[in-house]
C-alpha cells in the first residue's frame, strides 16, 4: 500500500484552490448555459394536493371529493417521504403561441404517475399519460431522461389531475414549456451532463490504467469509487434509465441505493488507504473496513429490500460515516500530515452538500437549487480533491522510492562484502543445518499423518450410530447439505427416502429394549445392503426412523431402492435371542431438482408426509411422490 510522511515539504495548497476553482467555475458554466431555457414555473396556478386513504382512490373519487381535502402548496413540490398514494391538481393558462406545449416534473425518481388532462371546463378527458420507474422506459410520452408529457393542442386552459406514488421523496418540480425551448433545453442539458459524467469516467479510467501498471490498490479503490459516483448521479438524473439499462424496471427501482452504497463504501476504504490510518490508530482501521463491509451488506440487500427502507436507513448510515471519516482526517491533519488537510477539506464540502440535499429529499427544508445538482457540486469536488490527494500521495512515494533506492545502492556494496564474510561461515554450517531440517520436516511428517488419523477416527465417530453401526443425523445432515447444491450446481434429481419401523414401540413392550435395540441394528444391516452404490447413504435419523440419501437418482429408482428394502425386512423374519421377530416397514419417498435455497428442507418434509401416508394407508407400504411443483 502506498505511504506517506508527516513531513511532505510541498505545499499544495495552490493547488487546492485552482481545483475548486475550475470546479466551481465549470458548475457555473452549465448553470449560465441552462438558465436562459429555464421554463415558467409560475404558469402552473392553484396547485393542491389531496392524499389517497389506504385503499386508495379512482380519478372519479378524486375528482368528486371535497375541498376540504385538498391543501395548497406551492411549486415546486416537496413532500418528503410517503408511502401513501399523492393526488395533485393544478391550472396550466392558455397558450400565448401557436407552438406545442411540454408540462415536466424534473424529478425522474417517482415510481408511478398518471397525468390526466382535462379542457378548461374540467369535464372533457383530452389525453391519458403514465410514466415512471416502475414502467419501461420506452413507454413514456418523451423518451428524455425526466418525465415529460406532450400537451394536447387546444388554445384554452387545461385542468390537470396528476397522480403520484412513490417510495421515495413525493418531489414534483413542475415545468411548463414551449416545445422547442424545452428541446433546446433538453439538448443543452443533456450535452453538460455528458461532459459531468465523461470527466468522472476519464478519471475513473485513468486511475484504473494506473492500478494495471503499479498494482496499487489504492487506485483500483479510488477507481471504483468514481465509477459509482458517476453511475450514481447518472441513475439520479434518470440518464441510467434512458440510456444504460431502460428495459431494466426492477433496477431502475434499486440502482440509486446501490450505486450509492458502492460509492460510500469505496470511499470509505480510500480513506483507509489514503490517509494509512493503521499507522496512527489499528482501531479507527478496523472501524473504518466494518464501515466498509457494511455499505457492502447494504449494498446487496439494496436487490431485495424495499427502497422506502433502503434510502432512510442509507442517509442515516451516510451522515454518521462521513462525519466519522471526516473526524478521522481531521485528527491525523492535527498530527501534521499536510496532505489530510486536503482530505478532510475534500470530505467536508460532499458532507455539507450531502446533508443539505438529504435534509431536502426529507422534506425538512426547501432547497432553492436541486439536491441532485447539489450532489453534483460536492461530489465534483470532492472527486478532484480527491484525485490531487491520490496524485500528491503517489508523487511523494515515487520521491521516497528514488530516495530509498540510492540509500539502498549504498547499503548494498557494504553488504556485499559482508556477504563474502558470511559465505564461509554460511557453508560450515550448512550441511547441519540441511541434516536438522530434514530430521525435523520427518518428525513433522509423522506428528501431522497421526493427528490426521486421529481427526479421521474422531469424525467417523462423531457421525456413527454407537447402537446400530450406520452413519446418524449429523452426518445426514451434513450429506443432505452438501448434495442439494451439487443437485443445484449440476441440475440433478436428488431422492430421499424416510423409513419407520411398523409397530416398534410394541416390540419394546413385549420384548424389552434390548431386543428392540437389537432389532435396530439387523434393520439398519439390512437396509444397508440394500444400497448398492458408493454415493447413497443410509443414516438413523432418530428412534426406530431412518433416512435414506439417493443423489442422482430419480423418483421411479429412489422407490425401487424403498421397494427392495421392504421387501427385504417383510420376507425374512429377524432372530434376536431366540424370537422370530416378522416386522414391517413404511417409508415415504420424495424426490426432486434443488433449484433454490431450502427446498432441500421441504423435501425432507415432503418425504415424512409420506412416511405418514403410508402408515395411515395400512403400513408396510412405500408410498412415492415428487415435490409439488415439479415434474418428474
Amino acid at each position: 500500500m502506498m505511504q506517506f510522511d508527516a513531513s511532505t515539504p510541498r505545499n499544495y495548497d495552490g493547488w487546492l484552490l485552482l481545483v475548486f476553482v475550475l470546479v466551481a467555475g465549470f458548475l457555473a458554466f452549465i448553470y449560465q448555459t441552462l438558465t436562459p431555457y429555464q421554463s415558467n414555473e409560475a404558469s402552473v396556478s392553484a396547485l393542491s394536493y389531496h392524499v389517497e386513504a389506504e385503499e386508495g382512490s379512482s380519478l372519479t373519487e378524486v375528482m368528486a371529493s371535497s375541498r376540504n381535502t385538498w391543501n395548497p402548496v406551492s411549486n415546486p413540490v416537496n413532500l418528503g417521504m410517503h408511502e401513501a398514494g399523492h393526488w395533485f391538481r393544478f391550472t396550466l393558462p392558455a397558450r400565448a403561441s401557436q407552438q406545442d406545449y411540454i408540462l415536466e416534473i424534473n424529478y425522474p425518481l417517482l415510481d408511478n404517475v398518471d397525468v390526466f388532462v382535462f379542457d378548461s371546463s374540467g369535464q372533457t378527458l383530452l389525453q391519458h399519460f403514465v410514466s415512471g420507474d416502475e414502467r419501461i422506459y420506452i413507454q413514456r410520452s418523451l423518451l428524455v431522461p425526466t418525465l415529460a408529457f406532450e400537451l394536447p393542442s387546444t388554445s384554452g386552459a387545461l385542468q390537470v389531475y396528476l397522480r403520484v406514488e412513490s417510495s421515495g421523496s413525493i418531489k414534483v418540480p413542475l415545468r411548463y414549456w414551449e416545445k422547442e425551448r424545452f428541446v433546446s433545453y433538453t439538448a443543452s442539458h443533456n450535452l453538460m451532463m455528458g461532459l459531468f459524467l465523461g470527466v468522472l469516467f476519464a478519471v475513473g479510467v485513468s486511475n484504473f490504467f494506473l492500478f494495471i501498471t503499479n498494482r496499487s490498490t489504492t487506485f483500483f479503490v479510488y477507481s471504483g469509487y468514481v465509477f459509482s459516483l458517476a453511475l450514481t448521479i447518472a441513475a439520479m438524473h434518470g440518464i441510467g434509465y434512458a440510456i444504460i439499462w431502460p428495459e431494466l424496471v426492477w433496477f431502475q427501482g434499486r440502482a440509486v441505493a446501490i450505486f450509492a452504497n458502492a460509492t460510500i463504501m469505496f470511499a470509505v476504504l480510500f480513506s483507509d488507504r489514503i490517509l494509512s490510518v493503521s499507522r496512527y490508530s489499528a482501531r479507527l482501521s478496523r472501524a473504518l473496513k466494518v464501515v466498509a463491509g457494511l455499505f457492502f451488506i447494504s449494498l446487496l440487500v439494496s436487490f431485495i429490500l424495499p427502497y422506502s427502507f433502503l434510502i432512510k436507513t442509507f442517509l442515516i448510515m451516510v451522515s454518521f460515516t462521513v462525519i466519522f471519516t471526516l473526524s478521522v482526517g481531521i485528527w491525523i491533519a492535527i498530527k501534521g500530515v499536510r496532505i489530510a488537510r486536503y482530505y478532510a477539506f475534500a470530505w467536508f464540502i460532499l458532507l455539507l452538500s450531502a446533508f443539505t440535499a438529504s435534509l431536502d429529499n426529507l422534506g425538512i427544508i426547501t432547497s432553492p437549487v436541486p439536491s441532485n445538482f447539489l450532489l453534483m457540486l460536492g461530489a465534483s469536488i470532492e472527486t478532484l480533491l480527491l484525485a490531487l490527494v491520490l496524485a500528491i500521495n503517489y508523487s511523494h512515494n515515487r520521491e521516497q522510492v528514488f530516495a530509498i533506492k540510492e540509500q539502498a545502492l549504498s547499503q548494498e556494496k557494504a553488504m556485499l562484502k559482508t556477504r563474502e564474510e558470511l559465505l564461509n561461515v554460511q557453508q560450515q554450517y550448512q550441511d547441519d543445518l540441511e541434516y536438522q531440517v530434514q530430521e525435523r520436516t520427518l518428525e513433522l511428517e509423522v506428528a501431522l499423518r497421526e493427528l490426521s488419523d486421529a481427526n479421521q477416527e474422531l469424525s467417523t465417530l462423531n457421525t456413527t450410530d454407537p447402537l446400530t453401526g450406520i452413519r446418524n443425523r449429523r452426518h445426514f445432515d451434513k450429506r443432505l447439505q452438501a448434495e442439494s447444491r451439487r443437485s443445484r450446481r449440476e441440475q440433478t434429481p436428488l431422492s430421499i427416502a424416510l423409513i419407520d419401523i411398523d409397530h416398534f414401540k410394541q416390540i419394546n413392550d413385549d420384548y424389552g429394549h434390548t431386543v428392540g435395540d437389537a432389532c435396530l441394528s439387523q434393520v439398519a444391516a439390512r437396509l444397508k445392503e440394500q444400497l448398492k452404490r458408493p454415493g447413497d447413504d443410509v443414516c438413523r435419523y432418530g428412534g426406530e426412523e431412518f433416512v435414506v440419501l439417493l443423489p442422482n437418482t430419480e423418483l421411479t429408482g429412489a422407490q425401487q431402492v424403498a421397494e427392495f428394502m421392504r421387501q427385504a425386512i417383510a420376507d425374512a423374519p429377524l432372530d434376536i435371542d431366540g424370537n422370530k421377530l416378522h416386522i414391517t416397514i413404511s417409508a415415504g419417498v420424495a424426490s426432486s431438482v434443488i433449484i433454490s435455497d431450502g427446498l432441500q428442507a421441504e423435501l425432507f418434509n415432503h418425504a415424512d408426509k409420506l412416511l405418514y401416508a403410508a402408515k395411515a394407508a395400512g403400513r408396510n407400504k412405500v408410498i412415492a411422490q415428487q415435490l409439488p411443483g415439479q415434474t418428474s
